[in-house]
């Protein structure tokens, strides 16, 4: 309750100027609103309580319940952000959907309530750009080759990916890391014959993850998510590509200010310190 905290100064400042019966008075009256302005607190930690109307934010953006559609390569990540942004923003809750971008894509362009959308390619955004507000590169990212713990194929290039007895999965080519993947294939004239095309990069490192594929690209992010499990064999920047995260709000929704004010966090330096940390690369 600000408004109590006011009062506590505004009486106290009063009684310089006043004396007597007046005086006494006006120090009782603070001392017994005293109590009452730490009721206006968090348990005591001295954040700003959100009152009934869920308004309030150490920022000063709106409080809301928003719904986030992200890639599946930002699913760690998102969730660490996710807590750090709800703690400094009492009273927002904050729920993702995972997804293959162009199934989030798919879910914007059929209406589905959301909030945010954040793509793993600037071409899937450009796909619902008119349902979405102007995006913002949040972070860029890189492929590596993922393989069993402890590499046992030896696999050391993109060309052994060739190898027809190597069990080889990609994404699937509408995926924006199966775009990027055959990219730089394509760029070497390396040919693999992938065992399954997968509707996610996450669901590339699970395969992977659990035996039923011997070699995968994936995010250099998703190989360090999961390092106890895969190893990472990196591949040099002249044959890589460059992957990047846009971020937009969708236009539809009816939490429009408090879902600017999310997408503009992740720009901010406590949201990028969360993404490269991770292991994303600076916008």
């Amino acid at each position: 309750m600000q408004t109590h905290r006011d009062g506590v100064q505004t009486l106290l400042g009063f009684t310089a100027t006043v004396t007597g019966r007046r005086t006494a008075a006006a120090v009782l009256t603070a001392a017994l609103l005293v109590p009452l302005a730490a009721c206006g607190t968090d348990g005591g930690t001295g954040k700003d309580a959100v009152g009934p109307s869920g308004s309030g934010s150490a920022s000063g953006a709106p409080a809301a319940d928003l719904t986030v559609l992200a890639a599946a390569s930002l699913t760690d990540v998102f969730r660490t952000a996710g807590a750090a942004y709800e703690r400094s923003h009492p009273g927002t809750k904050l729920t993702f959907s995972f997804a293959g971008s162009q199934e989030l894509v798919a879910q914007v362009s059929q209406g589905s309530p959301a909030d945010v959308l954040v793509t793993a390619d600037a071409k899937s955004m450009d796909k619902v750009k008119a349902d979405t507000g102007t995006p913002a590169i949040i972070a860029k990212n890189r492929l590596v080759i993922a393989t069993g713990e402890g590499n046992p194929f030896k696999v050391d290039d993109l060309k052994d990916l060739a190898d027809p007895g190597l069990k080889v999965v990609l994404a699937a080519p509408e995926v924006p890391a199966g775009t990027y993947s055959k990219q730089i294939l394509d760029a070497r004239k390396i040919t693999v014959q992938p065992v399954s095309q997968e509707p996610s990069v996450r669901s590339v490192l699970s395969k992977v993850e659990l035996g039923e594929a011997d070699a995968g690209l994936v995010y250099r992010t998703d190989a360090a998510s999961a390092k106890d499990k895969v190893d990472a064999v990196e591949i040099p920047d002249d044959q890589n590509a460059i992957a990047t995260y846009p971020a937009a709000t969708i236009k539809d929704s009816e939490n429009a200010e408090a879902a600017a004010a999310f997408v503009a966090w992740l720009s901010s330096p406590e949201g990028q310190k969360i993404l490269q940390d991770a292991g994303f690369q600076k916008p």
